[in-house]
């Protein structure tokens, strides 16, 4: 029971407080007294009802589930997490009142959960959002949720992304693909959630926030500026470029799916301006790697002590990577959700293991100096497991006035080249910028090119199957008259043209040559200037590829009276710089040109 003098404060408050009051729980979504797992959808309309709970104005904590990828045939791990976490949702109701659960989306299984019956995807589908909608409302607490990449991928059900989306809102009660949600005194819950998937330009499974979205979200962060004591938490699907979370190499990286709206430069960068911008936010959540919470860069702090590495330049934001509930979901083994704990002091990011019964451990504490600056620190060192460095993507650090470039930057020598002095092979680390501003390195045999600003890897350029065994140069290949490296622009102080260039900007080509054959290949960057390649295409189109090359297949065996026994003929694709329907990038080379032949 409470104290009476805290009693009779928090009776004094209700009392006091206007019934549409900004910090009052909106409406739970699907509150049932008891959850229903089944792989049968349930058709009763959601309910929506106001609950009205004493409440201390700066007290808040917010349950985060990462990607749930709910399958049907493997509900214990929901079961159990769910249970692990109605204890600290009770107590967090019985303290102060100011509780919700966010989802980061990705909420079900991309793959079919019936194969016997139907090869239909589960993501996507009516059925599992409804499935969905009644398991974040079995918490007995307001849910919020933001579409991922997979949560309009009812291909077969739907016909359109907009056909599939108003389902998704409408099964969530949800108006918008965004959420706004003030959780406690001058503290909002934001969120921006996925709208495309059949309409992607690249590979459908980036997350892209679209324009209209992002105009109300510049606008919230505008009405809510820090100078009032406005204090702001995001909530995305995947992180914005410029996070410094640890990702995927292997996945994310080379398919350019990483970041928000990672295949658009300037919306892609709009993120991270707005937190520079905007000190209000701060805190980011996001999922999308399927990545564990032991890690310290699991979590990223917007400054660090001088000594140990230059400013990062993330305004007043913590960025948080969110772990998964589902062990058949996780890729490093770890089964974990975010707990936030926060007032007027600070906050503090917790893990709420599913493992470990549920046990909470502190992450870190933030806490507040003024309305601009927090310090951040860590609870614990990486708890590191077996396999954890296959997790971790070398990003350059380009230094700053009080510390030099890492030990992988290549300067440029006094002729204007750049040449990696050796034979590349898996354990070459080394990066450089083009005169150009574009900015490139090497890791696990690969290029890959770099944001200009952030330095975060934005994508493949050139596979380990073309780039081993070879060395890479960077030449001048004509001249110009001006430089359009600005030192003005945000993060790339002290990037004068003498520094990176050798002198006067000179058009540059990048080239790989192979010294046992003589073979020497340049690389060109893409139409608009960038280098990394967007191979990777709309699934909807692939697809089509797919079925395309079957049909052909068959035609094939016709056509040349093939008997069952027979091998299928050769078939081949013709088609611009596309040479395989594989949903993940691993490979640049053209057989027989830049890697050999490949014959049966």
């Amino acid at each position: 029971t409470q104290p009476p003098t805290m009693l009779r404060r928090l009776v004094l408050v209700a009392l006091l407080m206007a019934p549409a009051t900004a910090f009052m729980p909106s409406a739970f979504p699907g509150l049932r007294k008891a959850p229903i797992f089944s792989a049968r959808a349930n058709t009763a309309p959601r309910q929506h009802r106001f609950a009205t709970f004493f409440m201390t104005a700066d007290q808040f904590t917010v349950g985060v589930l990462g990607d749930l990828h709910i399958d049907p045939r493997k509900m214990e791990d929901y079961e159990t997490g769910r249970n692990q976490w109605l204890p600290i949702l009770d107590n967090a109701k019985n303290e102060h009142g100011n509780v919700a659960m966010v989802s980061l989306g990705d909420l079900g299984e991309s793959k079919s959960v019936r194969p016997q019956e139907t090869s239909e995807l589960f993501a996507g589908t009516t059925e599992c959002h409804k499935m969905a909608a009644e398991y974040l409302g079995s918490f007995s607490v307001p849910y919020e949720v933001v579409g991922g990449n997979h949560d309009l991928e009812g291909l077969d059900e739907f016909d359109t992304d907009e056909a599939n989306l108003a389902m998704y809102l409408r099964e969530h009660g949800k108006e918008t693909p965004q959420f706004k949600r003030q959780i406690a005194e001058k503290t909002l819950l934001v969120g921006l959630g996925s709208t495309v998937f059949r309409s992607a330009k690249y590979t459908s499974h980036e997350v892209t926030i679209d324009d209209e979205q992002m105009l109300w979200f510049e606008q919230v962060l505008k009405e809510h500026p820090s100078t009032e004591g406005w204090k702001v938490f995001v909530f995305t699907h995947a992180p914005p470029n410029g996070s410094g979370l640890r990702v995927l190499q292997e996945n994310h990286v080379v398919n350019g799916c990483c970041w928000l709206n990672h295949s658009d430069e300037k919306k892609c960068s709009k993120f991270i301006e707005l937190v520079r911008e905007h000190r209000c936010i701060k805190a980011w959540f996001s999922g999308h790697f399927h990545l564990g919470q032991d890690y310290q860069d699991s979590i990223t702090f917007p400054t660090i002590d001088p000594k140990d590495g230059p400013y990062p330049n993330r305004g007043s934001c913590v960025f948080v990577q969110t772990s998964v509930m589902r062990g058949g979901t996780s890729r490093d083994g770890r089964q974990q959700s975010r707990l936030i704990r926060g007032n007027k002091e600070g906050f503090e990011i917790c893990t709420v293991d599913h493992q470990k019964d549920g046990a909470i451990r502190v992450d870190a504490t933030i806490t507040y100096t003024d309305e601009n600056h927090e310090v951040g620190v860590y609870s614990h060192k990486d708890l590191k497991a077996v396999g954890d460095e296959y997790f971790k993507v070398y990003q350059p650090c380009a230094g700053d006035s009080l510390h030099p470039p890492d030990k992988g930057y290549i300067p440029y020598g006094e002729d204007g080249a750049l040449h990696v002095n050796e034979e590349v092979t898996k354990e070459t680390v080394a990066w450089w910028r083009m005169s150009c501003g574009r900015t490139m390195g090497m890791l696990n045999g690969m290029l890959v090119e770099y944001d200009t600003s952030t330095l975060a890897p934005l994508g493949l350029i050139v596979g380990a199957d073309e780039l081993l065994g070879k060395r890479i140069a960077v030449i001048d290949s004509g001249l110009q008259d001006n430089c359009v490296i600005d030192e003005s622009s945000e993060g790339m102080e002290g990037a004068d043209c003498a520094g990176v260039s050798g002198g006067v900007f000179r058009e540059q080509a990048v080239v790989m040559f192979d010294p046992a054959t003589g073979q020497t290949t340049v690389v060109q960057p893409n139409e608009d200037g960038s280098y990394w390649r967007k191979i990777v295409r709309n699934k909807m189109v692939r697809m089509q590829e797919v079925r395309r090359l079957k049909a052909a297949k068959e035609f094939a065996r016709e056509a040349l009276k093939l008997k069952d026994s027979d091998e299928d003929p050769p078939v081949v694709s013709s088609w611009g710089p596309y040479v395989s329907t594989v949903g993940t990038a691993k490979a640049t080379g053209v057989a027989g040109l830049t890697v050999p032949a490949k014959q049966k």
